[in-house]
């Protein structure tokens, strides 16, 4: 005769399935600082209202060595209704920060901490890697506990969300993509959420507050982040670029 299962049993097996729901990738639960940043893509606009701007890659061997510019400047969109400031990386004299549904882009400096795709992952991708399936979703409601996470909804447990993103239902523009995690330390109800670099519809259109490029130019990208080089997104106008250059240590 078998035995019970025991509450024990049970408790470990809740456990195990717990810890087997957050091995998905996810913003690390500390942030690393741009100080310590050996990668960078800086992406600009001319004007705060602009939805078109321009990305460079950038790196240093050291913290303490001097920017250098990879590969040639690329075409960008931002969201339809331009840039406002990051509230966690924001200067003292900000005053207008994105929030959720505003259709603007985060200017600041934001760690890009994983990617994900449609595909399996690509060889020689060194970043950690989502393969999306029909129940990957990047939840966006402001009162749920995984505001501004991408979920499996299937796995996740505490299914609290009324709004998501249902990130392979997007289709192409989401066949590759980055998570820069902005809005992640801490997460803060209602200043935005599931900013992504991703594939572009067209130069003419913005997006709802991601960065979006040609598909060749996002996998160079892809194909060149490190990791342990700690790889950043740095967005903001040329004039603030300009501006917060040396005090940040941000390329020329």
């Amino acid at each position: 005769m078998a035995k019970p299962f025991s509450i024990a049993a049970l408790t470990l097996c809740l456990s195990l399935a717990a810890f087997a729901q957050v091995k998905a990738p996810q913003p690390p639960p500390v942030k690393v600082p741009f100080a310590e940043s050996l990668q960078a893509v800086v992406v600009t606009s001319e004007t705060a209202t602009d939805f078109q701007g321009k990305a460079r890659l950038y790196e240093r061997k050291t913290t303490t060595s001097s920017w250098k510019k990879v590969g040639e400047e690329f075409p960008v969109v931002l969201g339809r209704n331009g840039l406002a400031w990051g509230r966690d990386s924001a200067p003292e004299s900000a005053g207008d920060f994105k929030q959720e549904g505003d259709g603007r882009s985060p200017a600041g400096l934001f760690p890009l901490t994983f990617a994900f795709g449609r595909p399996d992952q690509p060889a020689g991708m060194r970043l950690s890697y989502r393969k999306l399936d029909e129940y990957t979703e990047c939840v966006d409601d402001v009162s749920s506990s995984h505001y501004n996470r991408i979920v499996d909804r299937l796995k996740v447990g505490n299914f609290d969300w009324k709004s998501s993103e249902k990130m392979l239902e997007v289709g192409l523009e989401y066949e590759f993509g980055i998570f820069a995690a902005y809005n992640s330390y801490p997460v803060r109800r209602g200043d935005g959420s599931c900013i992504f670099l991703h594939v572009w519809k067209d130069a003419a259109t913005g997006t709802s507050g991601c960065t979006a490029m040609k598909r060749d130019d996002l996998l160079k990208i892809l194909n060149w982040a490190d990791p342990a080089k700690n790889p950043y997104l740095v967005q903001m106008t040329e004039a603030d670029r300009r501006t917060y250059r040396k005090k940040w240590k941000l390329p020329k």
